[in-house]
């Protein structure tokens, strides 16, 4: 897809990690980017700040009491930008003819409908958000190849294996000449911690990730692992992949972000520090390279790097993922919203840690005996109604 000369940008959730980083990056750039649109959902005096700052055309936030008030704030500073809400404002920014390319960073199940417009549209999707592929692979995938659009994956590990794999290659594609992709993880807060006694983590100590600063709910996946379980189904979607082709493997130091194997032996991997701004810069500017504002890695000071195999006691979730994953179906749309209801229920301190997998096992477990176990995966309706039953399955554990 031929980029003009200024591309303009709409970043979704551009009050959270990816959003901000993005529009650092971004400034680095005047002559090529100008934000078009900004979205937040709860964030309204942030968002306003946003604003002022970037001066998009315009601004998304969630309802009319939220856009009430970004209104009055915008006014306060005389800033002409047209506030829009809900669903159908994100869907006519990121399908506005003027639109380049859509930064999709809203967290959640919520990122869904935007995404699948966005690429219906033609757009350049650079894709931070899980879940629209996680639920709705078998809607998107198809999309993307019939309109033609690019997507380009911002999660660190996915976008590592985007730049490890053959020069030319589209998502969506099978990549040629590969045996295996290996996504690195972290191991999050607790890959030290005795067993034992993760029933006692808080959500406190679950959001300190000892590399990468992230939102609540990513933090809380990361300490579980949840979120390496999400980027396999993603990365079965992305680079068309059977589940024994995709490992894990624990990398503590987050400075390999990924690695490709091919048949003749040789492993590819992508080094960075742990900072989105990379895999932001790198889409952005796709198929350039881009100035970054990242800290340059320096080896001699790192000493080692260690790879080491997931534990599947800690990490029940991987399993879980996994077992989602080879199940196939509308499984992995349940893994996602029982996920999101756990976690949610957990950082409010309703449940304890280990009851976040509890509850996801006992939705899948119930899949089955539901009026959804034969629902298609390829349908809208359907999958936003499996994931509708499954929050209610998990709330109901609760």
């Amino acid at each position: 897809m031929p980029q003009s000369p200024l591309q303009k940008l709409v970043v979704l959730g551009a009050t959270g990690t990816i959003g901000l980083n993005t529009l650092d990056v971004a400034a680095r750039h005047p002559d090529r980017f100008k934000i078009h649109a900004l979205s937040a959902q709860t964030r309204i005096d942030e968002l306003a700040a946003l604003c002022v700052q970037y001066k998009p055309r315009y601004a998304v936030v969630g309802d009319a009491q939220a856009a009430d008030k970004l209104v009055r704030l915008l006014a306060a500073e005389t800033l002409s930008c047209e506030v829009l809400i809900g669903a159908e404002g994100l869907e006519q920014v990121v399908t506005d003819t003027e639109t380049d390319q859509v930064i999709a960073g809203i967290v959640g199940a919520a990122g869904l409908l935007p995404v699948l417009a966005a690429v219906k549209a033609g757009k350049r999707v650079l894709l931070a958000n899980k879940e629209p592929l996680v639920m709705a692979g078998a809607i998107v995938m198809p999309a993307l190849q019939a309109s033609q659009a690019e997507l380009i994956p911002l999660d660190s590990e996915h976008n590592a294996i985007f730049q490890c794999l053959p020069g030319g290659y589209s998502c969506g594609e099978t990549p040629k000449g590969i045996t295996r992709i290996m996504l690195t993880a972290s191991g999050g807060p607790f890959r030290d911690r005795a067993v034992d006694t993760l029933v006692d983590v808080t959500p406190e100590e679950a959001i300190r990730h000892p590399n990468w600063e992230m939102g609540p709910k990513i933090s809380v996946d990361s300490a579980s692992m949840m979120n390496k379980g999400l980027e396999m189904i993603e990365a079965a979607w992305l680079f068309a992949l059977p589940p024994e082709q995709i490992r894990v493997v624990l990398h503590p130091q987050s400075i390999v972000h990924s690695m490709v194997e091919y048949v003749d032996g040789s492993v590819l991997a992508q080094l960075g520090q742990p900072d989105m701004r990379t895999p932001i810069a790198q889409a952005l500017g796709w198929p350039e390279r881009i100035e970054s504002g990242v800290k340059r890695l320096d080896l001699e000071m790192l000493g080692q790097l260690e790879f080491k195999t997931v534990d599947a006691e800690r990490y029940p979730c991987i399993r879980l993922a996994g077992e989602a994953l080879r199940e196939g179906g509308v499984a992995p749309a349940v893994l996602n919203a029982a996920n999101e209801v756990a976690v949610d229920a957990f950082l409010n301190k309703r449940i304890g840690y280990t009851r976040i997998p509890e509850l996801i096992e006992a939705s899948l477990d119930a899949l089955p005996s539901s009026e959804h176990a034969n629902a298609a995966n390829d349908e809208l309706s359907a999958v936003l109604a499996v994931d509708n039953w499954a929050r209610q399955c998990a709330e109901s554990l609760i």
